[in-house]
């Protein structure tokens, strides 16, 4: 009896906080699956640009694979050689996708 008067006598929790309980968890796991993994992925790319050297090997988001043979630092551009011509391309830093190692060079 008292335990019923006790339960009737209880409100049931404000909506904001309901709705603050069930919208978390999901917040959170957005926040743990996509957004960290993003943040990392683009701070591994930017210190991947800012390490650029003459002589490597890359790969750029157009699908061009070429050695750097020049870098402008005024204007964050490169010079790369294309082969089997040796073209020389200049592209911008941030157009770089990967580098590539140079055991998988030919």
């Amino acid at each position: 009896m008292v335990v019923s008067l006790l339960l009737q006598q209880q409100q049931p929790p404000s909506s904001a906080v309901g709705f603050l309980i069930t919208v978390l968890p999901i917040i959170l796991i957005f926040y743990f699956l996509l957004f960290l993994p993003m943040q990392r992925q683009r701070k591994r790319q930017q210190k991947m640009l800012a390490s650029l050297e003459t002589g490597q090997t890359v790969l750029t988001s157009g699908g061009i694979i070429g050695t750097i043979v020049a870098i402008n630092r005024d204007d964050d551009t490169l010079v790369l050689r294309v082969k089997p011509d040796n073209v020389k391309l200049q592209i911008t830093r941030s157009a770089v996708a990967a580098l590539i190692p140079s055991e998988t060079r030919k």
